[in-house]
């Protein structure tokens, strides 16, 4: 039995302000541009000054990209277009500057940071900064058995929030929330057919590297079977998240939840960001009004999880690759929103008509 309530997230998260962000629409109305001819960044703009209670809204001065790591059992099925086991090798990648989440991180100064939470190797291959929440070494294949027990998995939503305690305490003021794994996708489509009430084929994608159709037949049946054993513990999210989900995920879970707790805003990046989110807001109704999506993947699974959160996405580039690089490509969207909301001038007051002589 886990002594983790997640129903506390209920009472903990409060919503953005509402008071501010109608104070945020009415400065709007007030600025030389007119409202709504900036489209998406008003919108942008009001969010944020309601998340940070400022109007007008603070400058995004310390943003960070965020990437829980994990590599998944189910990848020995040939769901994925990595082999199985691989995700050390990404995250190495990441680590050295050569992936494109690091290369568009390094153009716009914000730094990375990547939480393994069970990548299938020796902690000894990366940085103690790295592997230090580190929950087990994979996770279990989650078409035949559980991905982690409920102590892991416990284990693994603390640590996600703390790694949002940290961000939080450290001055970080946005978050742009990431996955680097193999076979996260495959979880992440379990995830979200069930709580959608969906079928595997309406929620299974081709993946960052476009698997071919064998591939993705194997994927959709990876999930099928996986879906059949998530079904019974749909009541439990914590126990969902160990049947189906995986450390990563579970993290993530907990980063999110915490992240509203603690009113610092999160740019969602693809499907497996998405399908936390969606358990996260079976934990706690209020905490999505923390979260922007960043962009439109493609993956059927992200659409799904997404509608049923009502989050719009900012951008649709069809870009797959994961790894917070769709979050990243909306950030100076988001830090454009700030800075419009922020330093457009308001038109000047108009001058009062001299009162009609008697």
């Amino acid at each position: 039995m886990s002594s983790l309530n997640l129903d506390d997230f209920t009472d903990l998260i409060e919503r953005p302000d509402g008071g501010v962000r109608r104070d945020a629409e009415a400065r709007r109305e007030r600025q030389i541009v007119p409202p709504g001819s900036l489209g998406r960044l008003d919108d942008l703009g009001e969010w944020l000054a309601a998340a940070q209670s400022a109007v007008p809204v603070r400058p995004i001065e310390r943003p960070r990209v965020v990437l829980f790591a994990g590599d998944h059992g189910i990848a020995e099925l040939g769901v994925s277009a990595r082999g199985a086991g691989s995700a050390v090798e990404l995250v190495r990648d990441v680590l050295e500057g050569g992936r494109p989440v690091s290369v568009l991180a390094r153009r716009q100064g914000v730094p990375v940071r990547v939480v393994d939470m069970s990548l299938d190797c020796d902690p000894e291959a990366l940085p103690e900064d790295v592997v230090r929440h580190r929950v087990r070494r994979g996770s279990g294949r989650i078409d035949i058995e559980d991905a982690l027990t409920l102590q892991e998995a416990e284990e693994a939503f603390r640590a996600g929030a703390a790694v949002a305690d940290e961000e939080a305490d450290s001055g970080t003021d946005l978050v742009v929330l990431g996955d680097v794994s193999v076979g996260g996708t495959t979880a992440a489509g379990v995830l979200v057919a069930a709580l959608c009430g969906t079928d595997a084929s309406v929620v299974t994608g081709r993946g960052g590297l476009a698997i071919d159709d064998l591939a993705w037949m194997r994927k959709c049946a990876a999930i099928r079977d996986a879906l059949r054993r998530a079904r019974p513990v749909l009541g439990d999210q914590l126990r969902l998240l160990a049947t189906v989900g995986g450390a990563d995920l579970t993290a993530m879970t907990g980063f999110l939840l915490q992240a509203a707790v603690r009113k610092v805003p999160v740019v969602l990046d693809g499907v497996v960001t998405a399908a936390c989110a969606l358990v996260a807001q079976r934990v706690a109704f209020r905490a999505p009004d923390w979260w922007v999506a960043a962009h439109d993947s493609g993956e059927p699974g992200q659409a799904k999880a997404l509608d049923r959160m009502a989050l719009d996405p900012v951008l649709s580039h069809g870009v797959r690759v994961g790894e917070g690089m769709g979050g990243l490509l909306a950030l100076p969207l988001v830090q454009a929103a700030a800075a419009l909301a922020a330093e457009l001038p308001e038109e000047p007051a108009k001058p009062e008509a001299p009162a009609s002589p008697e």
